[in-house]
């Protein structure tokens, strides 16, 4: 049952909590040891309190998801896993998680405790909602970020969080649109708020939204050390450097439309994270620039 469990709580997806270390990171403190142990005390409570949220979601979708011909055989749908269990482990989960939040930071808890409640309007409510499902999962990677920065008291960059905003609605649009193509006339039946989408449209979102990230990080790359007073005078000076990484950028976002159109993926971001090796190459070396420009310079 632990394994199941587990499994049921989708370690894979977690990879989307490494957006707590923005702050971190960015703010020129990752090598500070007391921040860092911060910083992965907070990834590990937004784990925690996502793996409540899938557990949670994934009983209240049982029905749908053995409709569907990839969920069906998670361990819920499957009936590996009985919902009572997992119910029980989402309390235990959160209860656990966000005492140790407000201890880490008061107003880290707080952000933790929105987070897990939106998410769970999400699952209830607001995925019936055209747009704004997506919204709410792009507003999800945003208090992330926050979280991760209040949890150490460094300052974030707005810019950055428009980042992170565009690049959580790149994401979400690109799998509504694998989930479209994979259901095809299934989907409204899998998942009801399908029925508003078409191919067209969420083709016509990608567009927008993958030119505004892009704009958005060049921006950042500009005017990111503007508005953080608190950060040293040399540290803030190297800011715009991060100029020279709008190219790994640039190749980010084509390989990812060209995984999407071409090779039909995009239904699972972590899988392309962890699978795809040009585009796992360019994110090592995007990140091995920034490190370099924001640190060794």
């Amino acid at each position: 049952m632990l394994r199941d469990l587990l499994i049921s709580m989708r370690p894979r997806q977690w990879t989307k909590n490494i957006f707590v270390f923005a702050g971190l990171v960015f703010a020129g403190e990752l090598f500070n040891p007391i921040f860092l142990a911060e910083s992965l005390l907070a990834f590990a409570l937004f784990c925690m309190a996502s793996g409540a949220v899938y557990l949670i979601n994934d009983v209240a979708d049982i029905e749908k998801d053995r409709a569907h011909p990839v969920k069906r055989n998670r361990p819920l749908a499957s009936g590996r896993l009985q919902p009572r269990a997992a119910i029980i482990a989402a309390v235990v989960l959160i209860v656990a998680a966000l005492p140790v939040a407000y201890w880490l930071s008061r107003h880290f808890g707080w952000i933790l405790l929105s987070y897990f409640l939106l998410m769970l309007a999400y699952s209830f409510l607001l995925k019936k909602m055209v747009i704004v499902d997506i919204m709410t999962i792009a507003a999800g990677f945003a208090l992330r970020a926050a979280g991760g920065a209040v949890a150490v008291g460094v300052p974030i960059s707005p810019w950055l969080l428009v980042c992170m905003v565009l690049l959580a609605l790149f994401l979400g649009l690109a799998k509504r649109r694998h989930e479209l193509l994979l259901l095809e006339n299934n989907a409204g039946q899998h998942r009801g708020i399908l029925r508003e989408y078409s191919t067209a449209l969420l083709e016509e979102m990608i567009s927008v939204v993958s030119a505004s990230t892009v704009i958005a990080y060049a921006l950042y790359t500009f005017f990111g050390h503007e508005h953080q007073e608190t950060l040293p005078y040399a540290y803030t000076q190297r800011i715009p450097y991060m100029m020279l990484t709008v190219p790994f950028v640039i190749y980010g976002i084509f390989r990812y439309l060209y995984l999407v159109y071409q090779k039909k993926s995009g239904g699972s971001p972590e899988e392309i994270l962890l699978h795809d090796l040009p585009f796992l190459i360019n994110l090592l070396l995007w990140a091995i620039a920034v490190v370099i420009i924001l640190y060794l310079v």
